[in-house]
């Protein structure tokens, strides 16, 4: 059987989803408990391989199980086994030749900013703080500026293993609550760094060193020193992977 679940993680403490060899990850303790739970030696996929520090509300991951669990026992059973800043919220069987990555047809990720004179402690680990005051309209203009397909290069980290740039952003929105600023992005995929690589050039236009129509001219040049600063990781967070419906396979026990 192959398994598929959502989990939501808080990523202060791990070097990243994927296994390394120094350092706790989030794939690491899953494949832990896998292994403690079922005496097998489990492989773990993600939809998205998130870097340290960065959170997780709605990953997908999966997996294949010689014996057949029920995948309500299969999440309680993982809870119990999981460190405390790793929860299954839900899992189900899928087809054998799921894939979370290349069956995905977007992921959704979200970037928090505390915008204030002072810090706020309750957020310090899941928002950036920004201190100056800022020229929201601008950002939401300057956000507005990525929708639809583009070269991202510009946006794109040393070291990203991506076959090519192009990626197609279905929404990329900007929001203000109270003192909290709240960047929201769809996309058919994302460049390493691609998140935290526009938020540092959109925070640029916020505090006035470049304008909303400059995003256009980044994106035009593909040169990741056109860009602004790598935003911090903190503030970033995967919210949701969008796949196909329904996914379920057929004659899965549902007890």
């Amino acid at each position: 059987m192959r398994y598929r679940l959502v989990v939501q993680y808080e990523g202060t403490d791990y070097a990243g989803w994927q296994v390394q060899a120094r350092g706790r990850t989030v794939q690491g303790e899953l494949e832990r408990a896998l292994a403690a739970l079922t005496g097998q030696r489990v492989r773990v996929l993600a939809a998205g391989r998130t870097d340290a520090g960065v959170h997780a509300w709605g990953q997908v991951a999966s997996f294949a199980l010689e014996r057949a669990w029920s995948p309500q026992t299969l999440a309680r059973a993982l809870n119990a086994t999981t460190p405390a800043d790793i929860v299954v919220v839900n899992a189900d069987i899928v087809p054998d030749d799921f894939h979370p990555r290349r069956w995905a047809l977007s992921r959704t990720y979200t970037y928090r900013i505390w915008n204030d004179r002072v810090p706020n402690p309750f957020w310090r680990r899941y928002a950036w703080h920004v201190a100056r005051p800022l020229d929201v309209r601008a950002m939401e203009e300057a956000a507005a500026r990525v929708c639809g397909q583009h070269d991202f290069s510009a946006f794109r980290a040393a070291g990203c293993e991506a076959a090519h740039p192009v990626r197609y952003v279905m929404e990329s929105s900007l929001r203000q609550q109270d003192k909290m600023l709240i960047y929201r992005i769809e996309a058919n995929g994302f460049l390493r760094h691609m998140v935290r690589n526009l938020m540092g050039t959109f925070l640029e236009v916020g505090l006035g060193k470049r304008s909303a129509d400059d995003i256009s001219r980044v994106l035009a040049a593909g040169k990741r020193n056109f860009a602004g600063p790598t935003a911090p990781a903190h503030g970033l967070c995967l919210t949701a992977v969008r796949y196909p419906e329904p996914l379920r396979r057929p004659g899965a026990p549902d007890g």
